[in-house]
């Protein structure tokens, strides 16, 4: 008897520490995952922006008078002036700046066209302009990479190649590529660290050269065999493990392929199962040792007991096999639905981008009807509500993920307040409202002001938006015991009660708001964030003709003011 509940509680001990190791090492990898998407989605914002900007250059006038008029030894005096909103204007960029570092034109045949000199178009090395080059002109955009320099000083650039097609035969003369800074050049967020592999070279200046070895081996092994454009696995390098995502950037050009590589160290998940290893020792031999003892007493006179004592270990580890399996079905489930609403939020963020470039080219003819200006004008201001919308929806997906950081430091309310109001007053309003305000004149509290500002934003809205013609907007600020409070009140049409309990539901739309502009999210993500400040935000009346809601966050330890003074 003793061996058998000493076996089986073993047993459960190394299905349970491998269970918990395995989930460790699922979510440690769906947090890579997760930041890379992140990151891959900025990329393609940044990435359509730039082909924008290059595709705007390839049709300026000057450049095209220059090839089409066959005066070649014009081309780069008369693009320099085009160009000079391009280059970086003698300074390093950010990393997702949108300033070139340098541009050279093609002949009809592919080949480089030398600028006269290097403050023409940029500095570049004979060789790695040579590099520029094409057997042929291309039709379409091209994208590529290119890697200059040696050890420490080593770059990356990423290469954008736009044919200029002539307006009078409509054939291609010629081409623009324009050299810009890689987005990762740097490194990057999070722990991860990114290079690219470019014929087989590593450019990863971040990593040392035993770690830069053992990873462009194998990337070497992983790009020689023909599969996916993308993939993972681990590597050793350095004495230590990593993580490693490759992914092709620039599929079906002309230029020479080019991987992104991207490692994270395992470090942390390494040591996670170190002390999941221990805990579970440290559990193990406790439990084998009262499993020892218990059966040494009982085993002459109650093996009835200590068998029902095994049929009951054994039911309660279904229990909690089951109860582990249905709480890691749920954390993916979560998981999933934050991903999706961050990667859908991404994703929009393109196309609205785009559509934002191209109204705002057309606004800025001269061949446009005033009607039709006022038109596109109008377009224009609904692409920005647009991007709002998508701002919500990323700021609520870092909330749901458990990924968005507050900076708390002391914050006064009163000149927040009036400076908020003072917008308020900026709208256009037709309903003639009367605002009222009694703000406490010093009023410290713990937060950020950014989020402060979009939670009193939101509740100053909605005032302006569901009150009635010839009613009035009533704000207040106070300190109360530790906290201070703000009110938002407003007259209008209350809100049945019925859907008081709905009113913080995400997407949320009542009766009372169905002929009012808005998406349903507003109330829920200031909520959110004043749930992340400490703080709440609930309804505190809604009758007759007055709806009004208070807001609370914790005053400032040092700043708030002495009662007593």
């Amino acid at each position: 008897m003793m061996l058998v509940v000493s076996a089986v509680t073993a047993a459960g001990l190394v299905f349970a520490q491998r269970g918990a190791a395995s989930a460790a090492k699922s979510g440690f990898q769906g947090e890579f995952q997760g930041m890379l998407a992140a990151s891959h989605a900025v990329q393609d914002v940044r990435d359509a922006a730039l082909a924008e900007r290059c595709r705007a250059l390839a049709r300026r006038p000057r450049i095209h008078a220059a090839l089409e008029d066959g005066a070649p030894d014009l081309l780069y005096p008369s693009a320099r002036d085009e160009m000079v909103d391009v280059m970086e204007a003698g300074r390093e960029p950010a990393a997702y700046s949108l300033h070139a570092r340098y541009y050279r034109f093609l002949d009809p045949r592919g080949r480089v066209i030398t600028p006269p000199g290097p403050e023409e178009a940029g500095a570049l090395a004979q060789k790695d302009e040579a590099r520029l080059s094409m057997a042929s002109l291309p039709d379409s955009q091209q994208t590529g990479y290119l890697i200059r320099g040696e050890g420490d000083t080593e770059t990356v650039d990423e290469l954008v190649a736009m044919p200029i097609v002539s307006s009078d035969s409509g054939e291609t003369i010629s081409a623009i590529v324009v050299g810009f800074k890689t987005p990762w050049a740097g490194g990057g967020a999070g722990g991860i660290r990114r290079g690219t592999w470019l014929g087989g070279r590593l450019a990863f200046p971040s990593l040392g050269q035993p770690e830069r070895s053992a990873i462009l081996g194998a990337m070497e092994r992983a790009v020689a065999v023909p599969g996916p454009a993308e993939g993972s696995f681990e590597v050793p390098a350095g004495g230590a493990s990593y993580l490693l995502f490759y992914k092709l950037l620039n599929p079906g050009s002309v230029f020479p392929p080019a991987y992104e590589v991207s490692v994270y160290p395992l470090a942390d998940l390494l040591a996670r199962q170190r002390r999941l290893l221990w805990q579970f020792g440290g559990a193990g031999a406790l439990l084998l040792v009262g499993a020892f003892l218990a059966s040494s007493l009982v085993s002459g006179r109650l093996s009835g007991p200590v068998e029902r004592l095994a049929e009951d270990s054994e039911e309660n580890r279904v229990h909690w096999r089951r109860a582990e399996a249905a709480l890691e079905m749920t954390s993916r489930e979560l998981q999933r639905s934050a991903r999706f609403s961050a990667d859908a939020s991404h994703q929009l963020k393109t196309p609205v981008t785009v559509i934002r470039a191209g109204l705002e080219e057309l606004l800025a003819g001269d061949h446009l009807r005033p009607e039709a200006r006022e038109e596109v004008s109008g377009l224009v201001h609904q692409t920005f509500r647009l991007a709002s919308i998508i701002e919500d929806l990323l700021l609520l997906s870092r909330m749901d993920a458990g990924r968005l950081q507050i900076q708390f430091s002391g914050l006064d309310l009163a000149p927040l307040l009036a400076g908020l109001l003072d917008d308020l007053s900026a709208f256009p309003d037709s309903f003639g409202l009367r605002v009222e305000a009694d703000i406490a004149p010093v009023l410290w509290i713990t937060g950020e002001k950014r989020f402060v500002s979009l939670i009193l934003q939101n509740l100053l809205e909605n005032a302006r938006k569901y009150n009635r013609a010839g009613g009035r907007i009533r704000i207040g600020s106070r300190a109360e015991g530790g906290w201070a409070v703000v009110t938002v009140g407003n007259t209008g049409a209350p809100i049945p009660p019925s859907s008081q309990e709905h009113i913080f539901e995400r997407f949320h739309r009542g009766a009372v708001g169905e002929n009012v502009p808005g998406h349903g999210i507003g109330l829920n993500l200031a909520r959110e964030l004043a749930r992340l400040h400490g703080g709440s935000l609930h309804l505190s009346a809604s009758g007759g003709d007055w709806t009004e809601f208070e807001l609370r966050f914790r005053l400032e330890p040092v700043a708030a003011p002495d009662p007593s003074a």
